[in-house]
């Protein structure tokens, strides 16, 4: 059930389109993934996600274990019946979320033991317990339990964690084709800012029996430059008849960057946080539509250039004002903005891209946000 096809390759760099066919549809890349962490884009309706024509979301596997639980997740049909979603749906194995609770883990090759972050009860994480929790929950795509170390790490910490992804892929691997059904298994790619690491653990994941290639361990607090170094370590060695899911990077400049070496698949908590914190998405850079300075906007929408219902109807001065007042509406409406302007500029990234023209929609995007090329 699941294909990649890639359509075309940028002539002038290595960005790339194609299509993701999964049970629950096609899927058009580049592609940014909202992350619906508990099974909702925080503020937003499935049926906001269907206008906005999101073409996939995010779930997250530790999250939904912990809260609704897997019983109510399994009487409910899996998570896209749960949620009313009937697109195609991604879950991250909680591995980053699990190795951020430090203070109550315990890790050695079986797996890990932790403390649940909502009532401390005992949880253990093995990649054998991963592929059951989300075959019950049914996403489309599906991660494998890696480990994700901090930044900064020292070396013998990645090349520990390195070798139990890689261990923990092959069970994973193994469990999955034991139960036979049509999710697509990606594999996660650790090493740290290592090259010599990272092109290893590329090399291994590609060469492993997985739908995609994920990225990981990046935009964990490394600096942009050596986050661009490794996308371009990392490029030339992923394989081309795999999609390349680059995970948790999100910001729109380092979406485009990563475009430009190859990878296909996006999700970031980044549009809807900083909705939610009064920072919005625009075509002239990120405005902070609560400030003072917007009091009086009665007629200036958020990005005049946006075609979003937010911006056609209402005022940078309401949005302040509901932002100000506490009320929930404008937590809804510059969410529903934010995520317009991330699909919007993939869409136009999509664009650029068949027509060779991405460099060139690169820096006319990136000038527009006040980012010198």
């Amino acid at each position: 059930m699941f294909r990649f096809i890639l359509e075309h390759q940028d002539k002038n760099s290595r960005a790339r389109t194609g299509r993701v066919i999964t049970p629950h549809g096609e899927i058009e890349t580049p592609i940014f993934m909202p992350v619906g962490t508990l099974g909702t884009v925080k503020a937003l309706c499935s049926e906001d996600l269907l206008t906005l024509n999101a073409q996939i979301i995010l779930g997250n596997t530790y999250h939904l274990f912990v809260r609704p639980g897997l019983d109510v997740i399994k009487k409910a049909g899996g998570l896209h019946r749960f949620m009313n979603w009937n697109r195609p749906i991604l879950t991250d194995s909680g591995g980053y979320q699990v190795f951020s609770l430090q203070e109550t883990r315990k890790i050695d090759d079986s797996g890990v033991t932790f403390r649940s972050h909502v009532n401390g009860d005992k949880i253990t994480f093995t990649p054998e317990s991963v592929m059951e929790a989300e075959r019950i929950i049914g996403a489309d795509i599906i991660m494998p339990f890696d480990e994700c170390p901090p930044y900064p790490c020292s070396r013998e910490h990645m090349q520990q964690a390195v070798r139990r992804t890689h261990d923990w892929l092959l069970r994973a691997i193994a469990d999955h084709a034991a139960h036979g059904t049509d999710q697509a298994l990606f594999g996660i790619a650790q090493g740290g800012c290592f090259d010599d690491l990272r092109q290893e653990s590329v090399q291994f994941i590609s060469e492993s029996a997985v739908a995609g290639v994920a990225v990981g361990g990046l935009s964990v607090g490394e600096p942009i430059p050596e986050m661009y170094r490794m996308m371009e370590s990392i490029a030339p060695h992923l394989p081309a008849a795999k999609p390349h899911y680059l995970m948790g990077v999100g910001m729109p400049e380092n979406i485009v960057e990563a475009v430009g070496n190859g990878f296909d698949m996006f999700d970031c908590i980044v549009p809807t946080r900083h909705a939610r914190n009064g920072q919005v998405f625009t075509s002239r850079g990120r405005v902070h539509y609560k400030a003072g300075e917007y009091k009086e906007s009665v007629d200036a929408p958020l990005d005049p250039k946006c075609n979003c219902f937010v911006c056609r109807n209402y005022s940078l001065a309401y949005l302040r004002h509901l932002f100000n007042c506490g009320e929930i509406t404008a937590m809804r409406l510059s969410t529903y903005h934010n995520i317009y302007f991330y699909l919007d500029m993939m869409r136009q990234l999509r664009e650029a891209i068949r027509n060779d023209a991405f460099l060139d929609w690169k820096k006319d995007f990136l000038n527009g946000l006040g980012i010198k090329t």
